[in-house]
């Protein structure tokens, strides 16, 4: 057979019709652009169709494509997506009645907010020929001012048809097509459902941008595996929730993982990338740390320190039963192999410095078991606490990550809300170290110094304490003894007073006693001022007479304060000296206190 008759049975390929349909192919597989209902129309005797360009949309939906045009799919795919966009974008909206064709300025600024839009959302390649930046500005902007100043001669071409308008409004027929559809609705709703497919997929939520539902990630597939195939864990695996968020776990210095025993969450960094035998320890890990309270059992020791602790014995048994592969840089001890986590915290207490180093699984020198100080169920209680924490760390991130501008009223609003006022003892601390003296010491060439024999050619002072700076570090203590008095409210108070005074090296305070006649004490030891009391039980009681007392008495430094502990059932008190009161919580006064006053809870 001669090559001449071969090829007259065969039908001659389309290059150019191939092109253009791998074009269509690449937007309607684009998950945002495909929602957009329009047709195709390559008919030859089209005469909407462009002379030069590749596409022309009008009002119906429908994108008219050159019939004989070549070019790259690439570049097809480019074009149909920008005919599409006029759709979306609401340029070509479907009406009935007479329309009114945009001007030039328009079609051109219409043209140049759909490029510039396709620079950050890619569909196919842009031609060569079109400019690689756009003016900012939306269409009505764009457009007055081209009216004004005219047509940059670089955006006189920028869109699908040349020099021809590629955007056609046309009459919509409702008695043949319905009522008119909302293009740039869809393409809205289709684009915010991309963008949230996307954010899911950079969180490690999904796979790709076209699963509908997410698929098994690896530590879901390790959770499975527990409840199907480990029973000592199965129970917990399946009550426990994974919350697998990058930016969560970025906000909080979640490295690998971090459990909260209350909640029932584990806390899982999508980013990481494990075996799945090295998630199934991670899980076990942190399903060890809940199931086995570690956050509870704290107590007063140092958390994180007590958090290392658990880490060695969880992995250590953990590879003891073969349970999953413990990653690279946990920590694990074999010295340390039998010990419970109490004994263990007593054995690495006494290297702060190394063991600050350690870095558990939520990171380096922060602990896996989230909760303050590790979880306890009473932090959850409060709401005040609850809503003061979670402000005072939403702006510590806020402004950690420079996310904006905050009012300086909200952020002094939240700062107060931060620092709740101290408790009464707390505040009665500060007033003694700001009213009550220490004893200075004082350098002597008269006293010489114990060190002066290993150095008899050198004259060394000694310290002392001179009798008259022991004698002023004092202060009067007026206390209510009738019988409203509570025994707790004594109790608290002079304990208080006790210690306080005793951590300031006030040798003795002097006390006097007050019903309804004052009764001097003297000078009393600190540690002895609990025992003296004795509630003599008159009720009415008068505590000017021996606020008096004190101000008379010789003995008495002129700069010593004066603290008054009543119930509030007493006389209206005039004190011409530093002073300050301790009432029971709710009590009140019965006049304007000038001094500071310390309820007592």
């Amino acid at each position: 057979m001669s090559r001449g008759a071969r090829s007259k049975g065969q039908k001659k390929r389309d290059l150019a019709a191939e092109a253009f349909h791998e074009g269509l192919r690449l937007v309607r597989t684009n998950p945002a652009l495909s929602t957009v209902e329009f047709t195709v129309c390559r008919e030859e005797k089209c005469e909407v169709a462009p002379r030069e360009g590749l596409v022309r949309v009008d009002s119906a939906g429908v994108l008219h494509a050159h019939p004989a045009r070549m070019a790259d799919p690439a570049v097809w795919a480019w074009a149909l997506a920008h005919a599409v966009l006029h759709l979306g974008f609401g340029h070509v909206p479907a009406a009935k009645g007479v329309r009114e064709q945009p001007d030039r300025c328009d079609v051109v600024a219409r043209c140049v907010v759909v490029n510039r839009f396709l620079l950050g959302f890619p569909v196919g390649r842009a031609p060569d020929e079109l400019p690689v930046s756009y003016p900012d500005g939306d269409e009505e902007q764009l457009a007055a001012r081209w009216r004004r100043d005219g047509i940059p001669a670089a955006y006189e071409r920028c869109g699908t048809a040349g020099a021809q308008a590629d955007q056609l409004l046309m009459e919509w027929d409702t008695w043949r097509f319905g009522p008119p559809p909302d293009w740039q609705l869809a393409f809205a709703t289709a684009l915010t459902r991309t963008v949230s497919a996307a954010v899911d997929m950079a969180g490690g939520r999904r796979d790709s941008l076209d699963s509908e539902a997410p698929t098994l990630r690896p530590w879901e597939q390790a959770r499975s595996w527990f409840v199907s195939s480990y029973p000592l864990l199965g129970g917990i695996a399946a009550g426990i929730e994974l919350v697998a968020d990058a930016e969560l776990a970025r906000a909080h210095g979640i490295a690998v993982a971090a459990v909260n025993a209350e909640a029932g969450e584990i806390y899982v960094n999508p980013l990481r990338r494990f075996e799945d035998e090295e998630w199934r320890f991670v899980l076990a890990h942190e399903m060890l740390h809940a199931a086995l309270r570690h956050g509870d059992r704290c107590g007063t020791r140092d958390p994180y320190l007590f958090n290392i602790a658990c880490d060695y014995v969880i992995n250590g048994w953990l590879r003891e039963m073969q349970v999953g592969t413990m990653p690279e840089g946990a920590l694990h001890d074999p010295e340390l192999a039998g010990l419970s986590a109490e004994e263990v915290y007593d054995r690495i207490a006494g290297d702060l410095r190394r063991m600050r180093r350690l870095a558990t699984l939520r990171g380096k020198g922060v602990g896996d078991i989230l909760g303050a100080p590790l979880g306890s169920p009473r932090d959850y209680v409060d709401l005040d606490a609850f809503y003061r924490r979670g402000l005072a760390q939403g702006l510590d991130l806020h402004q950690r990550h420079e996310r904006g501008f905050l009012p300086g009223g909200l952020v002094e609003e939240i700062r107060a809300l931060s620092h709740p006022p101290l408790p009464w003892d707390a505040r009665l601390a500060r007033w003694f170290d700001e009213f009550v003296p220490r004893p200075e010491p004082l350098r002597s060439y008269a006293r010489p110094s114990r060190r002066q024999a290993a150095t008899p050619d050198i004259p060394r002072a000694g310290r002392h304490l001179p009798p008259e700076e022991i004698a002023r570090c004092t202060f009067g203590v007026v206390l209510d003894t009738s019988g409203s008095m509570e025994r707790t409210l004594l109790g608290k108070a002079l304990g208080a007073i006790a210690s306080y005074a005793e951590a300031r090296d006030v040798p003795a305070a002097r006390v006097v006693f007050c019903d309804a006649a004052p009764h001097d004490a003297g000078y009393v030891p600190v540690t002895e001022i609990a025992g003296r009391v004795r509630v003599h039980g008159r009720g009415g009681t008068v505590l000017q007479p021996g606020v008096d007392l004190l101000h008379r008495a010789d003995d008495f430094p002129r700069t010593a304060p004066i603290l008054v502990i009543t119930d509030g059932w007493c006389d209206v008190l005039r004190v011409r000296r530093e002073h300050a009161y301790l009432i029971p919580q709710g009590a009140r006064l019965p006049f304007s206190a000038r001094g500071p006053v310390f309820r007592v809870s």
